[in-house]
């Protein structure tokens, strides 16, 4: 019999029962009200307590990491790693550094993840992990010891048919090695066990800029489908990380001039373009802050605090962190004359911030397939590894060029299919849900 009122109920008890669990079901409700057309009308997901299955993560270990710091003194932080979803592979998904980590935030991006990971069309299932510990401030010797630490507990859960874990918000290519490092030498095993390595033991080449070039070739497909393209639009990103520098790198080689970027602390404006070049010396090499770019650029505009998305654009790329982008901010892109935008970072627009948007007309790429680069690279570095190969730049951004177009193409495809054209947010998670639904059903209730 079905069940009109299935995917309502279902978001319902979720959330009666996992209370205080607020991003994990801001990332629920956004997903399972979109499926409403498919499920709602579909009594054998309706039996099969598909959504009820998919809401719970297969497991979460949780464990404390001491460490001991420079000046001798014991610390203790708190560890997290959320296996969400094997039914499509091993799991798969970042650890994060940041003294925000909770299991609502880590819940959340699994749950995202697992989707995500299921439009790369890639055998990977979901996960996310992290620490409540800050890596800001901490000399390289602190960081080994935690992370050393922290693998002294996690290795007896990963492997490279297990789970695979990667970097994410605080953890680069230093703490990926010396996770990596811990786990060879508690296991004797040399395996790909970690992606985002260094390309000297296993990583692959493009992996570095993978989620941001990702980001700009869905981008591209989103406006091509609708007539549009990149060249000569000016566009802000949030963020100066790797996925905010490398779309921005590939932003101005599409014709783009990206007029903003930012950090923590503020953001800089430049009429005349972002100058790449000084803002990887700043944020990459020195690992400095944003408004040092003024040294080199006092032309520019520093600017502390807020406020990014109030400066007239015709692009947003959020690629910072969740609900950085709100109602008031997606109403001043509207009025700026804003026509597109695509989320870098996970679920970094609020839920009004994304109607304003779809109510404009304004195209809009979700996170979880326009920022999905990172991970088809990640999954490709599984395969580099397991057959002991090292692809070249262009064949692995050849693949992920591909990836992210049919991305694209499946997104656009469901959203026209059930009735709701130019909504890529509802068409990716459709398309997700069908791929993940399918291999469930296959594989029996486990």
């Amino acid at each position: 019999m079905i069940n009109m009122s299935y995917t309502k109920n279902t978001i319902q008890s979720i959330i009666t029962k996992t209370p205080n669990e607020f991003e994990f079901h801001q990332a629920l409700a956004e997903v399972y009200n979109s499926l409403a057309c498919v499920v709602d009308n579909n009594p054998y997901y309706q039996d099969a307590g598909l959504l009820q299955r998919m809401a719970m993560p297969e497991r979460i270990i949780t464990f404390r990491v001491p460490w001991v710091d420079d000046q001798n003194r014991v610390q203790v932080n708190m560890a997290y790693r959320v296996q969400f979803s094997g039914v499509l592979g091993p799991y798969k998904g970042g650890i994060r550094f940041h003294p925000s980590v909770n299991t609502s935030i880590l819940k959340f991006l699994g749950f995202e993840q697992t989707f995500k990971n299921a439009l790369t069309g890639m055998p990977i299932g979901g996960g996310k992990g992290g620490a409540d510990f800050d890596p800001k401030g901490k000399s390289d010797g602190e960081v080994m010891r935690f992370c050393q630490s922290l693998m002294n507990e996690l290795y007896k859960y990963l492997g490279p048919d297990e789970d695979v874990p990667a970097g994410d918000i605080g953890v680069g290519a230093r703490e990926v090695g010396y996770m990596y490092g811990q786990y060879k030498r508690i296991t004797g095993r040399a395996e790909g066990v970690f992606t985002g390595k260094g390309l000297s033991y296993g990583g692959s080449l493009g992996r570095t800029e993978a989620t941001g070039y990702g980001l700009l070739y869905f981008l591209n497909a989103m406006l091509t489908n609708s007539g549009n393209g990149i060249e000569c639009k000016k566009i802000s990103i949030s963020g100066s990380g790797n996925v905010a520098i490398y779309a921005a790198e590939k932003a101005v080689e599409l014709g783009g001039v990206v007029v903003c970027m930012s950090d923590s602390d503020g953001f800089i404006y430049d009429s005349e373009g972002i100058d790449l070049a000084a803002v990887k010396e700043i944020k990459l090499a020195r690992r400095g802050r944003i408004q040092e770019y003024l040294l080199c650029h006092p032309g520019a505009k520093y600017t502390e605090g807020r406020g990014l998305w109030h400066i007239p654009c015709e692009i947003a790329l959020p690629c910072a962190t969740q609900n950085e982008l709100t109602e008031e901010d997606a109403k001043a892109l509207v009025a700026n004359g804003c026509i597109a935008v695509a989320e870098g970072a996970n679920m970094p627009c609020t839920k009004d911030a994304v109607k304003i948007f779809e109510a404009a007309g304004i195209l809009f790429g979700p996170g979880k397939a326009a920022n999905a680069g990172g991970v088809a690279v990640s999954a490709m570095e599984m395969s580099q590894n397991s057959m002991r190969l090292k692809w070249t730049f262009d064949e692995v951004d050849k693949h992920l060029q591909s990836i992210m177009v049919k991305i694209f193409e499946k997104a656009n495809s469901c959203a026209g299919e059930y009735g709701m054209a130019g909504n890529f947010a509802a068409g990716a998670n459709i398309a997700a849900f069908k791929s993940i639904a399918e291999a469930m059903i296959a594989q029996g209730v486990i």
